[in-house]
C-alpha cells in the first residue's frame, strides 16, 4: 500500500460504519474551513461548536441538520485545518454531504490518512501512529490500557532515551576519530565506552523479553481443540463460550471445518478452534481435508487441548503410551509441554482418570452438565494471561519493535569488538544502532514499512 503526500483536502467518516444516531464526519486540509463555511452558508469560529443547517452548494437542497466544530492548524488531529460534521448516521446523509464536499473540491480519504498526515505533521511518531490502531481494534480491558499507555508515548520516550544515549556513548569514539594521534585515547575510550555498551545491551535484551506479555496482550493467542470423533469437543467448545457455536452430535465426523470463538481470558483475547476429529478411518475425502486443516491448526496454535472421552479410554497410562485406540499416537505427539489434556464425560465415566504428573495440564470434566469447567477456565486463564499487571507500561508490542532492537544490539556487539582496534568502524556500528532505534518512532527514514503499517487502518483513521 503507498499513500501519496498530496496537499488535498480529503473528507471520511470518522466514526463507525452503519446505520447511527450520530455519525461524526471529518474534512482535512487547507480547504476544509472554506469549504464547510459554503456548506453552512456563513463563517464558523474556530473551536465554537455550532448547529447548523448543512445544504448542498449552489442552491442545494438541505443536507441534514447537525454540529459543526473547525480547528485550526496546526491545533488539530492531523495538523492541519479541520472540519468536523457531526450528523446523523443515515446512508442518505453521508451520501448527500460526500456529494457535496466532491462538488467543492475535496476527494474520498484513503485508509489510514488522517493519521498519516498526522505523522507527516509531527502530531503523533510512528510507535503512537501504530497505538491508536490498537486502540480503536481493543477488544479487553487490558488491550486498551496498554494502547492507551503507548499513545501517550510511553514506548517512543523509551526508544528515544536510547538513541540518544547510544549517540552520547558514541561521541568519544568520534573524538578518537578527529585525534589519531593520541596514544592514549583508544584505551581511554574503551574504558568509557565499553561498559557502557554492555550496560545499555543488557537492557534491550531485558527489554525484548519482558516485552512478551505485551505482545501476547495485543496479538492475542490461539487454542486448537483437538481428539478423537466424539470426544466432546464441540461440546467442550460450546461450554467455554457459553454459547452455541459448535455444532454437537453423536455422529462422528460432525465437524469438518474449523470452527472458532473468541473468549477474554484475563485481559489476552484467546482464539478457540474446534476442529475435526482425528482418526484414521476417514469417511470421505472432505472429512480428509478437515483432518489436515486440524492437524496444522494444531501445529501452529499457541495452546493445545487434547479432549478425550474419559468413558471410553482404558487407562491413562494406555493413553499416555499411546496405546488407547482412540487417541491415535501421532494426536498425542502433537501436544507439547505446558498443554492441556482433559478428560471429558466425568458426569458417566466418573473421576477414574484424574490429572497426574504428565508435563501437561490435566482436568477432569464434564463438558456436557459443567463439571470441572470453572477450574478449567481458571487454568487455561492463568496459562495464557499470567500476571495481569503491566498492561500500561512501555513494551514492544508489534514484531517491527522487536526487530529493531534486536538490530541494534547486534550493531552494538561490533561495536563493542571495535572499539580498541577500529574506533571509526565502532562510531559507524553505533550509529546503526541509534538508527535503528530511531525507526520505532520514525526518527529516521522508514518509508518502506509505512504502507505495511498504514494497510490495517480503515478509511476515517
Amino acid at each position: 500500500m503507498t499513500i501519496s503526500v498530496s496537499t488535498d483536502t480529503i473528507y471520511a467518516r470518522a466514526s463507525g460504519a452503519g446505520k447511527a444516531g450520530v455519525a461524526v464526519f471529518r474534512l482535512s486540509g487547507s480547504k476544509s474551513h472554506a469549504i464547510a463555511n459554503q456548506l453552512v452558508g456563513k463563517r464558523i469560529k474556530i473551536r465554537e461548536p455550532k448547529l447548523v443547517v448543512l445544504r448542498g452548494p449552489s442552491g442545494g437542497g438541505v443536507i441534514d441538520r447537525g454540529l459543526v466544530i473547525l480547528f485550526k492548524a496546526p491545533a488539530s488531529f492531523t495538523g492541519e485545518d479541520v472540519a468536523e460534521f457531526h450528523l446523523h448516521g443515515a446512508r442518505a446523509v453521508e451520501t448527500a454531504l460526500y456529494e457535496a464536499l466532491s462538488a467543492l473540491g475535496a476527494r474520498p480519504a484513503e485508509p489510514g490518512e488522517f493519521t498519516y498526515r498526522a505523522l507527516k505533521n509531527a502530531k503523533l511518531d510512528l510507535a503512537q501512529a501504530e497505538a491508536l490502531a490498537d486502540l480503536i481494534d481493543s477488544e479487553t480491558t487490558i488491550q486498551r490500557m496498554q494502547a492507551l499507555g503507548q499513545l501517550e508515548g510511553r514506548l517512543s520516550a523509551v526508544a528515544e532515551g536510547w538513541r540518544k544515549l547510544i549517540l552520547e556513548i558514541s561521541a568519544p569514539l568520534e573524538a578518537d576519530i578527529d585525534f589519531p594521534d593520541e596514544g592514549d585515547v583508544p584505551a581511554a575510550v574503551a574504558a568509557r565506552a565499553a561498559p557502557a555498551l554492555a550496560a545499555l545491551k543488557r537492557e534491550l535484551s531485558a527489554f525484548i523479553l519482558n516485552s512478551q506479555r505485551a505482545r501476547i496482550i495485543r496479538e492475542g493467542v490461539m487454542v486448537a481443540i483437538i481428539g478423537p470423533p466424539n470426544a466432546g469437543k464441540s461440546s467442550l467448545v460450546n461450554a467455554l463460550s457459553g454459547s452455541d457455536v459448535a455444532i454437537v452430535n453423536e455422529a462422528p465426523g460432525t465437524t469438518r471445518d474449523i470452527i472458532e470463538t473468541r473468549l477474554d481470558l484475563g485481559g489476552v483475547v484467546a482464539t478457540l478452534a474446534d476442529t475435526a476429529g482425528l482418526r484414521k478411518a476417514v469417511s470421505d475425502d472432505i472429512e480428509r481435508e478437515g483432518v489436515a486443516r486440524a492437524r496444522m491448526r494444531a501445529g501452529v496454535a499457541d495452546i493445545r487441548m487434547l479432549v478425550v472421552d474419559g468413558a471410553q479410554c482404558v487407562s491413562r497410562e494406555t493413553l499416555l503410551s499411546g496405546g488407547d485406540e482412540n487417541v491415535l499416537p501421532e494426536t498425542l505427539a502433537l501436544l507439547q509441554p505446558g498443554d492441556f489434556l482433559i478428560w471429558n464425560k466425568a458426569d458417566i465415566a466418573g473421576d477414574a482418570m484424574r490429572e497426574g504428573n504428565s508435563g501437561f495440564h490435566e482436568h477432569t470434566v464434564s463438558a456436557k452438565i459443567g463439571a470441572g469447567m470453572a477450574e478449567l477456565v481458571t487454568a487455561l486463564t492463568r496459562s495464557v494471561a499470567g500476571p495481569t499487571a503491566g498492561g500500561e507500561g512501555p513494551a514492544l508490542t508489534r514484531a517491527r519493535h522487536v526487530k529493531a532492537v534486536e538490530d541494534a544490539i547486534v550493531a552494538l556487539t561490533r561495536a563493542e569488538a571495535r572499539i580498541e582496534t577500529a574506533p571509526e568502524l565502532a562510531a559507524e556500528d553505533a550509529r546503526l544502532a541509534a538508527r535503528a532505534l530511531g525507526g520505532i518512532t520514525g526518527a529516521v527514514g522508514v518509508e518502506d514499512v509505512l504502507g505495511e503499517i498504514f494497510s490495517s487502518f480503515c478509511v476515517g483513521k
